[in-house]
């Protein structure tokens, strides 16, 4: 067997716990050669908690020849830069989406990348997911016949703190970005015109300037048309769901249950609710992915989810917001940075 990758997560938050704990624990493919935070007690903990070293200094990964890849899971805000250091280092890069808020900084990521021709992957993990891979397999195989229709609901069971939203760019940035990521993935097909609607039934959501329940309609190269609806508060669970229309029939992605019980008594028959959060739901998709970006980076393959691929969602999220400050339809192609 080759040996692991070896393989530094940046980043000890939430999501970067979730991979360091993922690559040390569930993929034997995978080493985590280190962990680094800008806060240290943060990677103090994971180090102690995984039994791997911590960096106390990025310079520390970056010229370590005992590191193969960095896995980017920081705060949006660090993205770029850091994926700059690992490109000049030589490192393959998995990063976390949104690469940035910016697209002039995506594209300045994205050009030193490219210069230094090392792997990078983005983090859309939905990609992954086998029911949603199914239906855009199903497109791609012709077994739907011309895509005519899209629909994709996406709806978080709580919102995140207001002083996350503060920092994430908004609800088309933080949430509805995976769904543009979606609905070009199931339709082969670029994004080309966003219209959305939205509010915010929650009124500290909308004194942090975000929107928590939003409608999108787009438009793609084919012809295609997407309907995207988002709900950051859906009482009964999280509820991911993608739906392709045709000229020869249609496929849909349903949520899985949390479990497999049935109860019936007189009154009727209950099965279990919905997964509660991304982490029940997806931890498949994330090893998935995983996998993915290992077996790239050992073939010396392209990885699955490109550059191109992170650049792409943003701007559909850019467009976004100016069709709800403007009251438009807007063109992908009106978004430059």
């Amino acid at each position: 067997m080759a040996a692991p990758l070896r393989i530094a997560v940046l980043g000890c938050g939430r999501i970067g716990q979730m991979h360091a704990e993922l690559l040390a624990r569930r993929l034997d493919q995978a080493d985590v050669a280190f962990v680094y935070d800008a806060i240290p007690a943060a990677a103090e903990a994971v180090g102690h908690r995984l039994g791997v070293r911590v960096a106390s200094t990025l310079d520390e990964i970056t010229t370590s020849n005992e590191v193969d890849a960095v896995a980017i899971c920081s705060s949006t805000d660090t993205h770029v830069d850091l994926m700059i250091a690992a490109a000049h280092a030589g490192k393959a890069i998995f990063c976390e989406k949104p690469v940035s808020l910016d697209l002039a900084q995506v594209d300045r990521g994205l050009a030193a990348v490219a210069a230094a021709g090392v792997p990078l992957m983005i983090g859309f993990n939905r990609r992954f997911d086998p029911t949603h891979r199914a239906v855009r397999d199903a497109v791609a195989g012709g077994k739907v016949g011309e895509i005519q229709l899209v629909r994709i609901s996406s709806r978080d069971p709580a919102p995140p703190p207001v002083s996350y939203i503060a920092v994430s760019g908004g609800i088309f940035l933080d949430m509805t970005v995976h769904d543009f990521d979606m609905a070009r993935y199931v339709t082969g097909s670029e994004i080309v015109s966003v219209l959305a609607k939205g509010r915010a039934w929650d009124p500290t959501i909308g004194e942090a300037n975000d929107l928590d329940t939003v409608v999108v309609v787009m438009e793609h190269e084919n012809g295609a048309i997407t309907t995207i609806d988002n709900s950051r508060r859906a009482v009964y669970g999280y509820d991911q769901r993608v739906e392709v229309f045709g000229s020869a029939g249609m496929m849909c992605s349903e949520n899985p249950l949390a479990n497999t019980t049935v109860f019936r008594d007189a009154s009727g028959t209950r099965k279990a609710g919905l997964p509660y959060f991304f982490v029940e739901r997806y931890i498949p998709s994330y090893l998935a992915e995983w996998n993915a970006f290992i077996d790239a980076v050992t073939s010396a393959t392209p990885p699955p989810v490109t550059g191109a691929d992170g650049r792409a969602p943003l701007v559909a999220g850019l467009a976004a917001w100016r069709s709800i400050r403007e009251g438009r339809t807007v063109a992908t192609a009106e978004i430059t940075a």
